[in-house]
Protein backbone atom coordinates (compact mmCIF):
# COMPACT_ATOMS: atom_id res chain seq x y z
CA UNK A 1 0.00 0.00 0.00
CA UNK A 2 3.11 2.50 0.84
CA UNK A 3 2.76 4.89 -2.63
CA UNK A 4 -0.79 4.73 -2.28
CA UNK A 5 -0.74 5.83 1.14
CA UNK A 6 -0.06 9.51 2.80
CA UNK A 7 0.20 10.62 6.08
CA UNK A 8 -1.80 13.13 6.33
CA UNK A 9 -0.88 15.98 9.28
CA UNK A 10 1.86 13.38 10.27
CA UNK A 11 -0.69 10.99 12.03
CA UNK A 12 -3.87 10.33 10.17
CA UNK A 13 -3.16 7.51 7.47
CA UNK A 14 -4.47 7.55 4.44
CA UNK A 15 -5.35 5.98 1.56
CA UNK A 16 -4.32 8.58 -2.16
CA UNK A 17 -7.40 7.87 -3.82
CA UNK A 18 -10.41 9.58 -1.51
CA UNK A 19 -13.76 10.58 -1.99
CA UNK A 20 -15.22 13.89 -2.90
CA UNK A 21 -18.81 14.75 -2.32
CA UNK A 22 -19.60 17.33 -3.90
CA UNK A 23 -21.40 15.46 -6.99
CA UNK A 24 -23.88 13.61 -4.56
CA UNK A 25 -25.65 17.64 -4.85
CA UNK A 26 -27.23 18.84 -7.87
CA UNK A 27 -25.87 21.18 -10.37
CA UNK A 28 -23.56 24.83 -8.76
CA UNK A 29 -23.99 21.89 -5.57
CA UNK A 30 -27.62 23.29 -4.90
CA UNK A 31 -29.72 21.03 -3.53
CA UNK A 32 -29.80 16.72 -3.99
CA UNK A 33 -28.76 15.46 -7.70
CA UNK A 34 -30.76 12.22 -6.98
CA UNK A 35 -32.28 10.06 -4.61
CA UNK A 36 -31.17 10.71 -1.03
CA UNK A 37 -30.57 6.41 -0.39
CA UNK A 38 -28.20 6.32 -3.53
CA UNK A 39 -26.19 9.04 -2.06
CA UNK A 40 -26.11 7.52 0.98
CA UNK A 41 -25.44 3.68 -0.66
CA UNK A 42 -22.50 5.42 -2.65
CA UNK A 43 -21.01 6.37 0.52
CA UNK A 44 -21.17 3.42 2.00
CA UNK A 45 -19.55 1.37 -0.82
CA UNK A 46 -16.61 3.77 -1.04
CA UNK A 47 -15.66 3.00 2.77
CA UNK A 48 -16.44 -0.39 1.83
CA UNK A 49 -13.95 0.04 -0.84
CA UNK A 50 -10.97 0.89 1.52
CA UNK A 51 -11.43 4.72 0.90
CA UNK A 52 -10.15 6.49 3.83
CA UNK A 53 -10.40 10.01 3.16
CA UNK A 54 -14.24 11.60 2.46
CA UNK A 55 -13.94 15.08 1.52
CA UNK A 56 -17.13 17.50 1.85
CA UNK A 57 -18.06 20.96 2.62
CA UNK A 58 -20.47 22.91 4.29
CA UNK A 59 -21.66 24.74 1.38
CA UNK A 60 -22.37 21.57 -0.71
CA UNK A 61 -26.24 21.41 -1.25
CA UNK A 62 -25.68 23.65 0.67
CA UNK A 63 -25.38 21.36 4.31
CA UNK A 64 -26.86 18.94 2.46
CA UNK A 65 -23.43 16.83 1.36
CA UNK A 66 -22.41 16.87 5.44
CA UNK A 67 -25.82 15.55 6.50
CA UNK A 68 -25.34 12.96 3.78
CA UNK A 69 -21.50 11.59 5.22
CA UNK A 70 -23.40 11.54 8.56
CA UNK A 71 -26.44 9.66 7.45
CA UNK A 72 -23.96 7.27 5.64
CA UNK A 73 -20.95 6.36 7.76
CA UNK A 74 -21.34 7.48 11.57
CA UNK A 75 -20.80 6.41 13.47
CA UNK A 76 -17.24 6.74 11.98
CA UNK A 77 -14.95 3.24 11.36
CA UNK A 78 -11.68 3.45 12.45
CA UNK A 79 -9.24 5.18 10.35
CA UNK A 80 -11.55 6.78 8.27
CA UNK A 81 -10.86 10.89 8.22
CA UNK A 82 -13.55 12.91 7.02
CA UNK A 83 -12.77 16.90 5.45
CA UNK A 84 -15.13 19.41 5.66
CA UNK A 85 -14.93 23.43 4.38
CA UNK A 86 -16.05 26.33 5.98
CA UNK A 87 -15.72 30.06 4.74
CA UNK A 88 -18.11 30.58 2.51
CA UNK A 89 -21.82 31.12 2.00
CA UNK A 90 -23.89 30.20 -0.66
CA UNK A 91 -27.45 31.80 -1.79
CA UNK A 92 -27.99 29.86 -5.00
CA UNK A 93 -26.86 27.61 -7.58
CA UNK A 94 -24.46 30.45 -8.80
CA UNK A 95 -24.01 32.62 -5.57
CA UNK A 96 -20.66 32.71 -3.46
CA UNK A 97 -19.97 34.89 -0.49
CA UNK A 98 -16.82 34.67 0.97
CA UNK A 99 -17.28 34.92 5.02
CA UNK A 100 -14.01 35.08 6.79
CA UNK A 101 -14.40 36.77 10.08
CA UNK A 102 -13.47 35.28 13.09
CA UNK A 103 -16.93 34.67 14.52
CA UNK A 104 -18.09 33.29 10.88
CA UNK A 105 -15.56 30.79 10.95
CA UNK A 106 -16.65 29.61 14.54
CA UNK A 107 -20.50 29.38 13.61
CA UNK A 108 -19.55 27.93 10.48
CA UNK A 109 -17.32 24.93 12.24
CA UNK A 110 -19.51 24.22 14.94
CA UNK A 111 -22.59 23.91 11.97
CA UNK A 112 -20.39 21.44 10.55
CA UNK A 113 -19.68 18.93 14.02
CA UNK A 114 -23.17 18.95 14.33
CA UNK A 115 -24.07 18.02 11.45
CA UNK A 116 -21.22 15.27 11.00
CA UNK A 117 -22.34 14.14 14.43
CA UNK A 118 -18.76 14.42 15.55
CA UNK A 119 -16.99 16.54 18.16
CA UNK A 120 -13.81 16.63 16.11
CA UNK A 121 -13.06 17.63 12.47
CA UNK A 122 -10.11 15.53 11.10
CA UNK A 123 -9.56 18.21 8.45
CA UNK A 124 -11.22 21.61 8.57
CA UNK A 125 -10.49 23.78 5.25
CA UNK A 126 -10.56 27.22 4.70
CA UNK A 127 -12.51 27.21 1.81
CA UNK A 128 -11.17 30.37 0.29
CA UNK A 129 -9.13 33.18 2.01
CA UNK A 130 -11.04 36.16 2.66
CA UNK A 131 -9.64 39.16 1.30
CA UNK A 132 -11.27 41.51 3.83
CA UNK A 133 -9.86 40.30 6.84
CA UNK A 134 -6.39 39.81 7.47
CA UNK A 135 -5.08 36.24 7.00
CA UNK A 136 -3.32 35.82 10.82
CA UNK A 137 -6.78 37.08 12.01
CA UNK A 138 -8.52 33.66 9.75
CA UNK A 139 -6.08 30.89 10.82
CA UNK A 140 -5.83 32.23 14.31
CA UNK A 141 -9.77 31.26 14.71
CA UNK A 142 -8.97 28.16 13.17
CA UNK A 143 -6.06 27.96 15.20
CA UNK A 144 -8.28 28.45 18.62
CA UNK A 145 -10.71 25.87 17.28
CA UNK A 146 -7.79 23.81 17.33
CA UNK A 147 -6.77 24.22 20.74
CA UNK A 148 -9.57 23.26 21.74
CA UNK A 149 -10.08 20.10 20.16
CA UNK A 150 -12.60 20.82 17.05
CA UNK A 151 -10.82 20.33 14.58
CA UNK A 152 -7.23 18.30 14.31
CA UNK A 153 -6.09 19.68 11.27
CA UNK A 154 -6.34 22.82 9.17
CA UNK A 155 -6.21 22.92 5.04
CA UNK A 156 -6.22 26.20 2.60
CA UNK A 157 -8.94 25.96 -0.74
CA UNK A 158 -7.62 27.77 -3.60
CA UNK A 159 -4.10 29.38 -2.42
CA UNK A 160 -1.49 31.15 -4.53
CA UNK A 161 2.11 30.09 -3.49
CA UNK A 162 2.80 33.45 -1.95
CA UNK A 163 -0.34 33.39 0.08
CA UNK A 164 0.34 29.71 1.28
CA UNK A 165 3.76 30.87 2.13
CA UNK A 166 2.30 33.57 4.23
CA UNK A 167 -0.06 30.96 5.96
CA UNK A 168 2.86 28.76 7.34
CA UNK A 169 4.44 31.58 8.55
CA UNK A 170 1.31 32.33 10.43
CA UNK A 171 0.29 28.54 11.81
CA UNK A 172 0.96 24.67 10.93
CA UNK A 173 -0.78 23.69 7.66
CA UNK A 174 -1.66 20.15 6.42
CA UNK A 175 -3.28 20.01 3.07
CA UNK A 176 -4.13 22.51 0.20
CA UNK A 177 -6.86 21.87 -2.09
CA UNK A 178 -6.32 23.69 -5.44
CA UNK A 179 -7.50 22.85 -9.25
CA UNK A 180 -4.72 20.46 -10.86
CA UNK A 181 -5.30 17.85 -13.70
CA UNK A 182 -3.56 16.84 -16.72
CA UNK A 183 -5.28 19.96 -18.36
CA UNK A 184 -4.48 22.29 -15.67
CA UNK A 185 -1.58 22.48 -14.14
CA UNK A 186 -1.36 26.45 -13.20
CA UNK A 187 -0.79 25.27 -9.14
CA UNK A 188 2.60 24.01 -10.10
CA UNK A 189 4.21 25.91 -7.30
CA UNK A 190 1.98 25.36 -5.00
CA UNK A 191 2.62 21.75 -5.35
CA UNK A 192 6.31 21.99 -5.33
CA UNK A 193 5.46 24.31 -1.87
CA UNK A 194 3.62 21.04 -0.58
CA UNK A 195 6.40 18.43 -1.60
CA UNK A 196 8.70 20.77 0.21
CA UNK A 197 6.39 20.94 3.36
CA UNK A 198 4.97 17.82 3.68
CA UNK A 199 1.69 18.68 2.96
CA UNK A 200 -1.21 16.97 0.87
CA UNK A 201 -2.59 18.35 -2.24
CA UNK A 202 -6.10 17.47 -2.56
CA UNK A 203 -6.56 18.99 -6.18
CA UNK A 204 -10.00 19.70 -7.06
CA UNK A 205 -11.26 18.74 -10.73
CA UNK A 206 -9.01 16.06 -10.87
CA UNK A 207 -10.88 15.13 -14.15
CA UNK A 208 -11.14 18.47 -15.19
CA UNK A 209 -15.26 18.56 -14.48
CA UNK A 210 -15.77 15.65 -16.60
CA UNK A 211 -13.28 16.87 -19.62
CA UNK A 212 -10.94 13.87 -18.80
CA UNK A 213 -13.97 11.45 -18.07
CA UNK A 214 -13.73 9.75 -21.20
CA UNK A 215 -11.60 8.02 -23.68
CA UNK A 216 -10.25 10.78 -25.62
CA UNK A 217 -7.61 11.55 -28.79
CA UNK A 218 -4.14 12.40 -28.35
CA UNK A 219 -1.78 11.03 -25.90
CA UNK A 220 -4.84 10.37 -23.48
CA UNK A 221 -6.29 7.65 -25.63
CA UNK A 222 -3.31 6.14 -26.98
CA UNK A 223 -2.35 5.70 -22.99
CA UNK A 224 -5.86 4.66 -22.26
CA UNK A 225 -6.00 2.07 -24.64
CA UNK A 226 -2.53 0.78 -24.04
CA UNK A 227 -3.73 0.23 -20.33
CA UNK A 228 -7.03 -0.96 -21.12
CA UNK A 229 -8.35 1.89 -19.33
CA UNK A 230 -10.83 4.88 -19.90
CA UNK A 231 -9.43 8.09 -19.95
CA UNK A 232 -10.37 9.25 -16.55
CA UNK A 233 -8.66 6.33 -14.93
CA UNK A 234 -5.46 7.77 -16.37
CA UNK A 235 -6.23 11.16 -15.66
CA UNK A 236 -6.26 9.79 -11.71
CA UNK A 237 -3.30 7.42 -12.50
CA UNK A 238 -1.45 10.21 -13.94
CA UNK A 239 -1.83 11.91 -10.49
CA UNK A 240 -0.85 9.49 -8.50
CA UNK A 241 1.83 9.15 -10.18
CA UNK A 242 2.79 13.16 -10.88
CA UNK A 243 3.63 13.44 -7.08
CA UNK A 244 3.83 11.63 -3.82
CA UNK A 245 1.65 14.19 -2.17
CA UNK A 246 -0.86 14.60 -4.38
CA UNK A 247 -4.43 12.84 -3.08
CA UNK A 248 -7.18 12.96 -5.50
CA UNK A 249 -11.06 13.11 -4.35
CA UNK A 250 -13.04 12.09 -7.59
CA UNK A 251 -16.66 12.26 -6.52
CA UNK A 252 -19.25 10.16 -8.34
CA UNK A 253 -23.26 9.28 -7.65
CA UNK A 254 -22.88 5.82 -9.69
CA UNK A 255 -21.50 2.97 -7.99
CA UNK A 256 -20.30 1.65 -11.24
CA UNK A 257 -17.90 5.11 -11.80
CA UNK A 258 -17.09 4.50 -8.33
CA UNK A 259 -16.01 1.31 -8.99
CA UNK A 260 -14.01 2.52 -12.10
CA UNK A 261 -12.40 5.71 -10.81
CA UNK A 262 -10.87 3.63 -7.33
CA UNK A 263 -9.30 0.99 -10.05
CA UNK A 264 -7.31 3.34 -11.05
CA UNK A 265 -4.57 3.11 -8.05
CA UNK A 266 -3.86 0.02 -9.39
CA UNK A 267 -2.28 1.35 -13.14
CA UNK A 268 0.87 1.86 -13.07
CA UNK A 269 2.72 4.25 -16.20
CA UNK A 270 5.51 4.05 -17.55
CA UNK A 271 8.27 6.52 -18.54
CA UNK A 272 6.77 6.73 -21.89
CA UNK A 273 2.89 6.82 -20.61
CA UNK A 274 4.28 9.87 -18.05
CA UNK A 275 6.10 11.82 -20.88
CA UNK A 276 3.19 11.69 -23.32
CA UNK A 277 0.72 12.78 -20.89
CA UNK A 278 2.74 15.49 -19.79
CA UNK A 279 2.31 17.05 -22.90
CA UNK A 280 -1.59 17.54 -22.42
CA UNK A 281 -1.54 20.74 -20.27
CA UNK A 282 -3.29 23.57 -21.73
CA UNK A 283 -2.28 25.99 -18.24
Amino acid sequence: MGQNTFPLGGDLRIRRLGFGTAQLTGPGYWGPRGERAEAVAVLRRAVERGVTLIDTADNYGPWLAEELVAEALHPYPAGLVVATKGGVVRTSDSAWHIAGRPEQLRAMCEASLRRLRTDTIDLYQLHRLDPGVPMDEQLGALDELRREGKIRHIGLDTVTAGQLERALSLTGITSVQNRFNLLDRASAAVLDLCEAHGLAFLPWFPLANGALAGDAATALGSVAARHGATGGQIALAWLLHRSPVLCPTPGTGSPAHLDQNLAAAEIRLSAEDMSGLEALATV
